[in-house]
């Protein structure tokens, strides 16, 4: 299903301007109320996808669990073992046998969308990745998950890890309802590890009023996914967007959709009666996983070559050196101007000779 939406300036507080935007590439999208579930906005919210780090939002859910539970603390210390050194970007690049406390992990794990400390968290929290990644898939039936599958504790690529844009809306309502404690954790847009600032993906932090989470995620199969979340007046919505073709256009995307639910829930609630992600019929055409490599533009994925990637930052250097030059030499040159003589009153210099 694909409906027109009506929304808003982007990264705006409030509806500036309306335009009617579609997304370039039919993918899995849901927009719907946190706080009771009730859905805004559907498309092909059944069918299947691989959910890269969107994954993590899962691995934090475990982890929160065990913490909970008092099996972990904040400041218990976790490892790198050698299987979390060998993880492939994004990471943190600790040395094996190195440490961080869970909180500062859990730091990593969201805001840097670390993959080696993803492992790190999974072995300190099951004993082993596998045995957490078996409680992955318990926690996910138990919140009626019922088309998710995790290999993995981080999202890097695996062909039977899947899950749907209604399965994350669970997880993400989940997550937030019943760890409140936590909540400060996803609204972070960049932590510290030492002397290092790293900055978080979801660009909506930093540029859309009310932002507060969620988690992005990316691998070439996959394209560009988001579990972006915002709150205004009391009222929290979150987006899933899943396989947009470049990161621009699945924040624009998340953006929209959430300007266009603030601006129509209270009409929306007052002419419909909306369902649930619990009790949104199941599409009877929900297709399996499919790839979105040929579509996405990232030299990563092979579709943008990297010369080109290379001549565009380029000229966009040698351009922000020329406007630099040009307001070095503007400003010598007002310096340089020579100023107009002043010229004292009768009066005053009257006075001054009177001292």
């Amino acid at each position: 299903m694909r409906v027109w939406l009506a929304a808003a300036a982007l990264f705006s507080g409030s509806l500036a301007s309306l335009a009617v935007v579609s997304p370039a590439v039919a993918a899995p999208t849901l927009l719907f109320d946190a706080n009771d579930g009730k859905v805004l906005y559907a498309e092909d919210a059944d069918n299947q996808w691989h959910p890269a780090s969107v994954t993590k939002v899962m691995t934090a859910y475990v982890v929160f669990e065990a913490i909970k539970n008092g099996k972990l603390k904040l400041d218990d210390k976790i490892t790198c073992s050698e299987k979390a050194f060998l993880q492939q970007p994004s990471k943190v690049g600790l040395p094996v046998g190195g440490e961080l406390t869970v909180e500062k992990g859990l730091e990593a794990l969201i805001v840097k969308s670390a993959n080696d400390v993803a492992v790190m968290l999974a072995e300190a929290t099951g004993g082993s990745e596998e045995v957490f990644v078996q409680r992955m898939n318990e926690t996910a039936q138990r919140l009626g998950m019922t088309r998710t599958k995790f290999v993995n504790p981080n999202g890097l690529p695996a062909p039977d890890q899947v899950t749907t844009a209604r399965d994350l809306a669970k997880l993400a309502r989940a997550v937030v309802k019943d760890y409140p404690e936590h909540a400060k954790f996803w609204t972070m847009s960049e932590m510290r590890l030492g002397k290092i600032r790293l900055g978080s993906h979801n660009s909506l932090l930093r540029t859309f009023e009310g932002a507060d989470g969620l988690k992005t995620g990316f691998i070439c199969d996959s394209g560009f996914n988001v579990i972006a979340s915002a709150t205004r007046d009391g009222r929290r919505l979150m987006a899933i967007v899943l396989g947009s073709p470049t990161s621009r256009e699945r924040t624009i995307r998340a953006a929209n959709l959430l300007e266009y639910g603030f601006a129509a829930h209270a009409w929306k609630a007052a002419l419909f009666t909306p369902q649930t992600v619990d009790d949104l019929p199941m599409a009877a055409d929900a297709k399996g996983v499919v790839s979105v490599r040929q579509t996405v533009l990232s030299f990563e994925c092979g579709t943008i070559k990297p010369r080109a990637v290379a001549s565009r930052r380029a000229k966009a250097k040698a351009k922000r050196k020329a406007a630099a030059e040009k307001a070095e030499a503007d400003k010598k040159a007002d310096v340089a101007k020579p100023s107009k003589p002043v010229q004292a009153s009768t009066s005053s210099a009257q006075g001054t000779k009177a001292q």
